[in-house]
């Protein structure tokens, strides 16, 4: 990179060539970057104060400095050319530079493994220069097979130096100059005739399409690079039968790239992994929180209410034993046989022959030919390893000019399906559209077709490659966490505007269907609805099951409205009590007389007693749901005595399990016995159910008087009083 002081200067509302050279720099690094690329780079300055390279001598290759030597590319890097690098005060000549470059990156690729090597010359033109050494250059960089590209502040055309390459020289969506033209001095078209001898020279007429702009890269620049993923070969054995067996390799086409999840807790002050110690302890729920070494506990699996011991052991056993790798032709069918809708999994395998094995080259090949030719697809049994689960999928023929192979998609069990039965809207007479209508839907989806056909050169394009652009996920991600690399105390950026426009219908779509929009509002007038009178409201939806006061009492009859609410709507087809939502389904059950009130009811208390056993509040919550619709309803079908004898044994339960605090939330809620008062076919007093309620305070005398005893233990003086008033 160019770092004269000249490189900053501008015209007033132009950005200086060293700002945009510094903003080119920095997304080329920052791609590098995210797409955690392997690529190893360097950074050489021109035009520095000082001297720092291995070919400095008295008098030549000074003012050059190598700022880094080649390595991969992190955040530091990006720090450095945005805050560290200052244009400086002295003249270098940009071929002296070339030539340090090339000693640089020739003497420390040393010993590497490598694709490719590459220079980038980033300047603009406006230094003195010397072509006496531009044979040699050419010559060395022809031998090392180093190449070349340059930025500058202009574009460069192929026949008069300068100039617009909009007609697609360069790059095809040029915009213009981001320098006028006007301000190119005598010395950087000289620079210019340079630049073009040297990549003529290199790679000929093409070499031009190596120089670009400023302004383009940075509209080429502005999406992240995709992060590079290396094809990994998988090599196994297809099988047909027992007898035949072909060698393959298959690799992932499409795989559904997943943000690495990198997150970790570091000091908030140093920003340190290290200074952070995570430590798990596990301890009993009781007072004292006593510790339970991590030997001494196994892993549970929550079935409903229960949970079952579950060792790893166990967990070993439980696991699918395979032979290893799998992919077995089970059979094979017809293609129309395998819907496209029933494709799963996230990803999709390419199965090649395996490389240098003619017999199995020659085998597949017939294999893929013959399905090809009877429009057949092979069902297959996948196993990625002997540790993994099996999977069946299709196998189909894929032919193109340049390779041949099958493609591997998973197909779904039988608990991957989701079967959802909706009503047909053709036999409703209100939803039957008129012809008009028809056609207007018609033409509003082929005025939105995302492919352009040319009849004339039988062509076809299309408008909304998704193949080709970048996950808006990932863009943000990266720009979020660049910004908040280099700006720790700056508030987040907003949304890139690139960004937001990626998922935009194309403008030749817009345009086109704005005339069959109008009519589609014509046709589909929108009418305002009134409320109807009698229409449910949300806060009758959402009441509660419960008032207090009188009106609570009130009987209802058979007749009144149902019950409803928004989870009756979802169960659809009640045909037992579930653990989901169980007081509602007994609601259900027993008004729409599917089964009978004791059926219902013992359902009911078998969920509630489940509930219990858990021993938390928030099954505790649960089971009064629960226990308040069993005596409403019990009431409402005269089933007061199967709601009372569940009541008592209740009790008895709750004493027996010490779920004190349980039944002091019952009494709170004032469910008693069902009296003669509330039902005719009770034969409970209002003083009997009343007696159910003293042992509430029975338990709170045992409770408080434990409370006495642990007391006294502790050393301390207490003095307990009951209900009554007596000590």
């Amino acid at each position: 990179m160019d770092v004269r002081f000249a490189m900053s200067n501008s015209f007033p509302g132009e950005e200086s060539p060293f700002e945009l050279a510094k903003k080119v720099m920095t997304m080329f690094v920052q791609r590098q970057v995210f797409a955690e690329s392997k690529d190893e780079i360097a950074l050489v300055l021109f035009g520095t104060d000082g001297t720092e390279n291995a070919l400095a001598g008295e008098d030549q290759y000074q003012n050059i400095t190598v700022h880094r030597h080649l390595m991969l590319p992190d955040f530091d890097l990006l720090e450095d050319i945005e805050s560290k690098i200052q244009p400086g005060s002295q003249q270098a000549d940009f071929l002296d530079a070339l030539i340090v470059c090339m000693d640089l990156i020739q003497q420390e690729t040393v010993g590497k493994k490598f694709e490719k090597r590459h220079i980038e010359v980033f300047t603009d033109l406006s230094s003195p220069f010397s072509g006496d050494q531009l044979d040699i250059i050419i010559h060395n960089l022809k031998k090392s097979g180093i190449s070349l590209q340059f930025f500058l502040p202009f574009p460069v055309g192929k026949e008069d130096g300068t100039g617009d390459r909009g007609d697609g020289h360069l790059l095809s969506d040029h915009h213009g100059p981001s320098f006028p033209l006007k301000g190119i001095s005598e010395q950087q078209k000289e620079g210019i005739q340079m630049v073009k001898k040297v990549m003529m020279s290199l790679e000929g007429e093409d070499g031009l399409e190596e120089i670009y702009s400023f302004s383009e890269s940075l509209r080429q620049l502005c999406v992240f690079k995709k992060i590079e993923r290396r094809s990994i070969p998988w090599p196994c054995q297809l099988t047909i039968g027992s007898n035949l067996s072909i060698k393959i390799v298959a690799y992932k086409s499409i795989l559904q790239e997943k943000v690495k999840k990198c997150w970790t807790v570091v000091d908030a002050r140093t920003q340190k992994k290290e200074d952070i110690q995570k430590e798990t302890v596990y301890c009993l729920n009781d007072d004292d929180e006593t510790e339970v070494p991590k030997e001494d506990t196994i892993q549970g699996f929550r079935y409903g209410s229960d949970i079952i011991p579950f060792s790893k052991v166990d967990e070993e056993q439980m696991k699918y034993k395979s032979e290893g790798k799998c992919f077995s032709v089970l059979g094979f069918c017809r293609s129309s046989q395998v819907h496209m809708k029933y494709f799963m999994g996230n990803q999709v395998l390419k199965v090649f022959a395996a490389k240098d094995d003619e017999a199995a080259a020659v085998a597949l090949s017939s294999l893929i030919h013959a399905l090809d030719e009877l429009d057949m697809v092979a069902v297959v049994r996948y196993a990625y390893d002997r540790r993994a689960n099996p999977q069946v999928g299709v196998a189909f023929p894929y032919i193109r000019d340049a390779y041949e192979c099958l493609m591997y998609v998973q197909l779904p069990f039988m608990e991957d399906l989701r079967q959802y039965m909706f009503s047909s809207l053709k036999n409703n007479g209100k939803c039957t559209p008129t012809e008009a209508q028809l056609s207007a839907v018609d033409a509003l989806i082929d005025s939105m077709s995302l492919v352009k056909k040319d009849e004339e050169e039988g062509t076809i394009e299309d408008l909304f490659p998704t193949s080709k652009i970048p996950n808006p996920q990932f863009q943000r991600l990266f720009q979020c966490l660049l910004h908040r690399a280099l700006h720790p105390q700056e508030p987040l950026p907003p949304i890139q505007r690139h960004v937001l426009d990626m998922l935009d219908p194309p403008s030749e779509v817009t345009a086109k269907c704005q005339v069959p929009v109008s009519k589609i509002k014509t046709l589909f007038p929108l009418t305002e609805v009134l409320k109807k009178k009698d229409q449910v409201t949300a806060q009758d939806i959402f009441q509660d099951n419960h008032e207090e006061g009188p009106t609570s009492k009130k009987l209802r009859t058979e007749g009144e409205e149902a019950h409803f609410s928004i989870s009756s709507l979802a169960e659809g087809s009640v045909t037992r009590v579930g653990s989901v939502n169980p007081a509602e389904n007994f609601r259900v059950l027993v008004r729409q007389k599917k089964t009978s009130f004791e059926e219902a009811s013992h359902q009911l208390i078998n969920h509630i007693e489940q509930f219990l056993d858990t021993n938390e509040t928030l099954y505790f919550m649960k089971s009064m749901d629960c226990i308040r619709v069993f005596r409403e309803e019990a009431i409402q079908f005269s089933e007061e005595q199967h709601f009372n004898s569940f009541l008592k044994a209740l009790r008895e339960k709750v004493e027996v399990k010490q779920l004190n605090h349980f039944w002091e939330i019952v009494i709170q809620d004032g469910i008693t016995l069902i009296t003669k008062d509330e039902a005719s076919g009770s034969s409970v007093t209002a003083e009997e159910a009343k007696k159910n309620e003293n042992l509430t305070l029975y338990i709170k005398n045992i409770f408080k008087w434990h409370l006495l005893i642990f007391g006294e233990k502790c050393g301390r003086e207490s003095v307990h009083t009951d209900d009554n008033g007596e000590n």
